[in-house]
């Protein structure tokens, strides 16, 4: 399914996850007040001078939280997604957002970057940010 903006994504997801999707762009949105948010692979994304830095997704039975360099974050509580250094929580509409949690994610996302805007270019390559 393709959306136009954020907003039309959240206005297609039912309910609980509507609720879920609304609490976290307001977090991030909030903490990340620089960032660039669109529909990015039909998702809604936030980026910093044109990289990834987190967004969030509907899979088949819970909203995915991705950060793309969230493998390097001291903070617990997200699991390594993929072959790079993306990682993710999950939420389902009977868990809480624990938003202390979730607004330290968000401060190490600032610091810690790797720079997937260029990974095409590096032939798949990343290398880190400062």
């Amino acid at each position: 399914m393709k959306h136009a903006s954020i907003k039309a994504f959240h206005t297609a997801q039912s309910g609980p996850d509507r609720l879920i999707c609304d609490a976290l762009r307001a977090e991030i949105d909030r903490a990340l007040p620089d960032a660039e948010s669109r529909i990015w692979h039909a998702h809604p994304v936030w980026f910093l001078d044109g990289n990834p830095i987190v967004g969030y997704s509907r899979l088949k039975d819970c909203i995915r939280l991705l950060f793309w360099s969230g493998q390097g974050f001291e903070t617990p509580g997200l699991a390594a997604e993929g072959t790079f250094k993306a990682a993710e929580r999950r939420f389902t509409p009977s868990d809480e957002i624990d938003r202390d949690l979730l607004r330290r994610w968000l401060e190490e996302a600032r610091l810690i970057q790797w720079d997937y805007r260029n990974i095409v270019k590096r032939k798949g390559r990343l290398e880190r940010l400062s």
